[in-house]
């Protein structure tokens, strides 16, 4: 006879809400359900408020987020949260979510804004609208323009895992770590050597055979590359000295930076148009490639050709947890949730009420009553995502792309403010292209809004969306998507 939850010991009840499979949302539910989830049941009853909020704090020590931080900032984030072990858990499974892939009631599922196109994740398929450049949509030489969301064919039965899109090129990273690529090649931005003809659809990175990765993020004409172990390799164009070599060589073919090599293992990396970020384990930033705009964040805008750490967040003891690197802006997001932003400051994009530049990197304070969980920096404009699940967002409206309904299409809002539009919907992730702009919502809802004249949106009969306008996938069954891949 099979024993009900409430029989079984606390030590093998905790072992379950530990195994990593719950999300803070679960273990909320769990602990409203019973009292064999509510209560201390004799464990650390002083420490923590019940056995949900022991399986917590267990679950974060062991999150990746938060493993590298040091004792302040732990002591920083807890306090942020009231000691509640629960919304700490919340805070962290949202950061790291919202860089990739994202949990919701419809599966998992990621969005990624290019220039003119958007591509989707959703549970094993990914997708594919708007201007087909190049072969950015990998979509096949015939194809110039989707529609509407379109299945990419993959030559991989892994699922994909990531995606990154710039002006002109994809790349993809799939669960079992192999990276694919797609677009304009002709500055050996998608990694192949032996063509610089466009690539039309996602094409296997050799070079990288036997390295897994975790991560890509496509700059203008420049790729970088996330290992699994925290290397980084970057090939394309290397003018400003994007690619972190210390020298201008274009590289052809992905190649370890070896300049981070002594800083420790990278967590996280974003691609600007022409300048390179990095996330180092201990939360150190560091920044190389064009300083125009000051976007390498030292205060002055000399190129950078290697590796450098951002010192101002360092001697603030500030650990940074993801950046975003924006056309001429940067935003960064810290392990306490704060948000903070430098480089030009056209149109309000840098959120201190003003359009003045910002040398090196500087707190939105209008923003510190939140625990922001996920940045996003595009052209003149920025959206910062807080664990409440609303969307704050300033900078140029570009077309409705910043999704204020009550104001112009070219109109400025130099302050964050609220996304009324949203306020009916949990946003899980967001993410902006040059004139238009997605959301993923917890059930797996996606809407846009914004330019929609190379139906980057998705939509055949829109030429814009001034509001939140759903956007529909036709999603492939297992049968379809197989042959897809085949």
């Amino acid at each position: 006879m099979a024993a009900s939850i409430d029989e079984l010991p606390s030590h093998i009840v905790l072992e379950i809400l530990t195994s990593g499979r719950l999300s803070a949302v679960d273990l909320v539910c769990l602990e409203l359900a019973s009292s064999i989830f509510g209560g201390s049941q004799g464990l650390y009853p002083l420490k923590y408020r019940s056995l949900v909020d022991l399986a917590a704090f267990q679950l974060c020590v062991s999150h990746p987020v938060y493993a590298p931080m040091g004792f302040e900032a732990r002591k920083a984030l807890i306090d942020r949260c009231g000691g509640n072990w629960k919304r700490v858990l919340r805070f962290l499974q949202s950061v790291y979510q919202a860089s990739g892939i994202v949990e919701t009631s419809a599966g998992n599922m990621q969005i990624k804004a290019g220039r003119y196109h958007t591509l989707l994740v959703s549970n094993s398929s990914v997708y594919s609208c708007g201007s087909s450049l190049c072969g950015v949509l990998g979509q096949g030489s015939e194809m110039t323009q989707c529609v509407s969301f379109s299945p990419i064919s993959f030559p991989s039965s892994s699922p994909v895992f990531q995606v990154s899109a710039s002006h002109n090129h994809a790349a993809f990273v799939t669960q079992s770590g192999e990276v694919f690529t797609c677009g304009d090649n002709s500055s050996f931005c998608c990694g192949h050597k032996d063509t610089g003809r466009p690539i039309f659809r996602p094409r296997f990175v050799e070079a990288l055979k036997g390295i897994p990765c975790q991560q890509v993020a496509a700059g203008l004409s420049f790729t970088m590359f996330l290992t699994r172990e925290g290397h980084v390799y970057t090939c394309g164009t290397n003018t400003n000295g994007q690619l972190g070599h210390g020298d201008t060589m274009d590289r052809p073919t992905p190649t370890l930076v070896e300049l981070l090599e002594g800083f420790g293992s990278m967590v996280q990396i974003s691609a600007g148009p022409s300048y390179s970020l990095a996330v180092a384990h201990d939360g150190t930033v560091y920044s190389f490639g064009s300083g125009t705009n000051f976007c390498l964040g030292h205060g002055e805008q000399h190129n950078g050709h290697q590796p450098r750490a951002i010192l101002s967040f360092r001697r603030k003891g500030i650990h940074v947890v993801r950046v975003s690197a924006g056309d001429e802006h940067v935003v960064a997001l810290d392990s306490c949730g704060y948000v903070y932003t430098w480089g030009k400051g056209y149109c309000g994009a840098l959120g201190h009420g003003d359009e003045n530049d910002k040398t090196t990197p500087a707190l939105v304070s209008s923003l510190k009553n939140h625990l922001a969980v996920q940045v996003c920096a595009s052209k003149r404009k920025t959206f910062v995502l807080v664990d409440s699940g609303s969307v704050y967002a300033f900078g140029w409206m570009g077309f409705g792309s910043l999704g204020f309904t009550d104001r112009g299409v070219s109109d400025k809002v130099t302050r964050p403010r609220i996304l009324d539009s949203l306020r009916g919907h949990y946003i899980s992730q967001i993410c902006t292209g040059l004139y238009h702009t997605v959301v993923v919502t917890s059930r797996g809802q996606i809407f846009g809004f914004g330019d929609n004249e190379r139906a980057q949106l998705g939509h055949d009969s829109l030429r814009g969306c001034l509001e939140p306008t759903e956007i529909f996938v036709d999603e492939m069954d297992d049968s379809v998507a197989a042959k897809a891949s085949a």
